[in-house]
């Protein structure tokens, strides 16, 4: 793939309106070296590590017994998450002493009576068969009358929503970098899922509390089978406006003065203007009303890279106007007729 063949879209809305039919995406990735990220990418997809195995062949099952055993009979103390599937105790297996996460799902949910059992089997061959550095990967499962459990790697720097929330002096907020490897990695897992695991999964459920963290924070998702970076999706301790995340960014998407507003307070201002306007301008396409003027996954998860790995050298882009943008970011018009056209579109 050379420099800047990315997935072209049209009549997009928002900053980046000026596109003319060209590709915006593309833009905020110019600087890349597409080639070499391509490469890179084929070089993942074709990973022997990557490669799954017969259907089901890769998880192991257990009993109820050993998996009470790993958790110290379930212990409260063990007890590391809670949700409508039901209770994730971390565990260690005996007799490999291997840290896992043992995930109870609900005794009264639909996958642990009669009927449930063949999707939840369905379920343990769809994880299985997902192994990607960016997803949490199944290691087995139990299926004992009623008790339905999965066995998951065990992530050990806790979800992004823990980062991004319970911050304090022992656990610092993440910074500029740290969110843009998280995001390319959460767009890399997706990016598999969509694109390569066959059937292609749809991730219905991304949030922030599933979107787990090695010690490296590298981004791992979770609950991808049954099924942003700052604000949560929805705040009902804000004001009402302001509680849905992406109600209260759209009209943000179209005042470049209040881009800032987009920038988690956290971050103190310690951020790269020029890189907060390329997220900002992704994530306005990626909200589309029209399925067909969103960018493809693996167009977003390559922009993403090129954020994560660029050094951006000062703020300057915060005074940058309409036009020096539109020049910088590949969309520059030959006619003042033209450029006054984007100065009206780019409020």
């Amino acid at each position: 793939m050379n420099k800047g063949q990315l997935r072209s879209k049209s009549n997009v809305q928002g900053p980046w309106k000026y596109n003319h039919g060209g590709d915006a995406l593309s833009s905020v990735a110019r600087s890349a070296s597409m080639a070499t990220a391509h490469a890179d990418k084929q070089r993942t997809r074709s990973d022997p590590s990557l490669e799954h195995g017969g259907v089901g062949g890769s998880a192991e099952i257990f009993t109820f017994r050993e998996l009470a055993a790993a958790t110290q009979n379930f212990s409260t103390e063990m007890l590391i998450g809670e949700g409508g599937f039901g209770r994730v105790y971390k565990g260690q297996i005996k007799h490999n002493n291997q840290l896992v996460a043992i995930k109870q799902l609900d005794q009264n949910g639909a996958e642990c009576g009669v009927e449930g059992n063949v999707d939840f089997l369905d379920e343990v061959v769809a994880l299985s068969n997902a192994r990607h550095p960016n997803l949490v990967n199944l290691i087995g499962y139990c299926a004992d009358g009623r008790q339905k459990l999965l066995v998951n790697e065990y992530v050990s720097n806790g979800s992004l929503q823990d980062r991004l929330f319970n911050v304090s002096a022992e656990r610092p907020p993440l910074d500029w970098h740290a969110r843009m490897k998280i995001a390319q990695g959460a767009a890399q897992g997706l990016e598999y899922l969509h694109d390569t695991v066959n059937p292609p999964v749809v991730y219905g459920d991304l949030k922030s509390a599933n979107i787990l963290l090695d010690e490296e924070f590298n981004a791992k998702l979770s609950d991808f089978g049954f099924l942003k970076l700052g604000r949560r999706a929805i705040d009902t301790t804000r004001p009402t406006q302001e509680q849905h995340l992406v109600t209260w960014a759209h009209p943000i998407f179209n005042n470049r003065e209040k881009f800032h507003l987009m920038a988690d307070p956290l971050l103190e201002d310690k951020y790269p203007i020029k890189g907060l306007y390329q997220a900002i301008a992704m994530a306005a396409m990626c909200l589309q009303k029209e399925a067909c003027t969103r960018p493809l996954i693996s167009d977003v998860a390559t922009a993403l890279e090129y954020l994560r790995c660029e050094n951006f050298e000062s703020n300057d882009m915060m005074y940058m106007t309409d036009n020096e943008l539109a020049k910088e970011f590949g969309h520059q018009e030959d006619d003042d007729t033209s450029s006054k056209e984007q100065d009206s579109t780019f409020y």
